[in-house]
């Protein structure tokens, strides 16, 4: 039977699907709440369960150790959506699931989640493909250059190639190696911009500024905080991420990135039911950090407050880059993260570094 939190007190255990950084980065904001945490995942030594009072390992289908895990916790949660909605399922029987299988079920399919958002607002435009041959003939509609992306399972550039107009789209669709994919038009792009909102199990609202996102090789590497545009614009924005945690019926946080074309309009790119690489900014800008109000939301108590106390710029430490750690442990104006991850490897997000400025500072 599924047991109820309203809300859920200190001293309680808060489980965790997937033990990443974004995991480790809640289990630290849940330990100054008075919280546990309990990690599943199939990695030793992974980045959260380094902070977390206990870690389950095992496979994201592995029956038996998804139930001893649910019957250990009194919420689950999850800090990546890839995760087989049959174990959602399961979880839930034992304890409350936040955010809900819905949110999981439109964020880990991009042919869902386009279909799902264009209920709501604009995307860019897109079609489903299967083969080399229906590729080709998606290409001729939307048009050249393209992205072909898998369906599931990508992130981070992962899974994604251009369709060039010289393409040999045979060999297109063996790189992208999956059965299922969506291709997407090129936009017209001046910035990208993304929305992170809380919402709690009543219905309240908690949003952080819109900020701008800068990406290198598909990989974000800087975020402006706040993003300079119109205050028009930002309302917009703010409006739509509303628009579509109402329509998942969400309780926790919903990271949504935009696009703002040339001329002006707003095409919502993906989301993401969970924090976001992009709010890491508020962590050190903000009275109430993301992974803090992702811990309030999820345990339904009352969220804290957002607005933040400086202008931020987020850098992040890709790969190679940690290695300049002592350098900015010894810069009094950064403000190091670092993930406890081992191994260095090219792509690989080893940690990030926030700097304050005074408000007002990007305009």
């Amino acid at each position: 039977m599924t047991r109820k939190v309203h809300p859920l007190a200190p001293g309680s255990t808060i489980g965790i699907i997937g033990g990443g950084q974004l995991g480790r980065m809640t289990a630290l904001a849940a330990g100054q709440l008075g919280y546990k945490c309990h990690i599943y995942c199939p990695d030793e030594d992974s980045p959260a369960s380094q902070v977390s009072a206990a870690t389950t390992i095992g496979g994201y289908d592995d029956v038996s150790a998804l139930r001893k895990f649910g019957e250990s916790v009194d919420v689950v949660t999850f800090e990546f959506e890839n995760i087989p909605h049959e174990s959602v399922q399961l979880l839930s029987e034992y304890a409350v699931v936040r955010p809900g299988w819905k949110s999981l079920a439109v964020a880990q399919d991009r042919l869902v989640e386009k279909e799902f958002i264009n209920t709501i607002a604009l995307t860019t435009p897109f079609r489903r493909v299967t083969s080399p041959a229906e590729l080709e003939a998606a290409a001729a509609e939307i048009g050249r250059p393209a992205v072909l992306k898998t369906a599931r399972m990508g992130y981070d550039g992962k899974g994604q190639v251009l369709i060039a107009p010289d393409c040999d789209y045979a060999e297109a669709w063996e790189e992208m190696g999956a059965e299922i994919g969506i291709l997407e038009a090129f936009v017209d792009l001046a910035r990208e911009i993304s929305v992170i909102v809380a919402r709690s199990p009543g219905g309240g609202w908690a949003t952080y500024p819109p900020v701008e996102n800068r990406h290198v090789n598909h990989i974000l590497d800087t975020t402006i905080a706040p993003a300079v545009m119109t205050p028009e614009m930002a309302k917009e924005a703010i409006e739509i991420a509303h628009a579509i945690a109402d329509g998942l019926d969400l309780v926790g946080l919903l990271a949504v990135e935009m696009f703002i074309t040339k001329s002006g309009q707003l095409l919502v790119n993906e989301i993401a039911p969970r924090p976001h690489n992009s709010g890491h900014w508020t962590m050190d800008a903000c009275p109430t950090s993301q992974f803090e109000q992702f811990v309030r939301a999820v345990c339904g108590l009352p969220l804290g407050d957002v607005a933040p106390h400086h202008d931020a710029e987020m850098k992040n430490l890709i790969g190679s880059a940690v290695m300049g750690w002592a350098d900015l442990m010894s810069d009094t104006g950064a403000r190091l993260h670092l993930y406890g991850k081992k191994e260095v490897r090219e792509g690989r997000k080893m940690g990030h570094v926030n700097r304050l400025y005074p408000r007002g500072h990007w305009k």
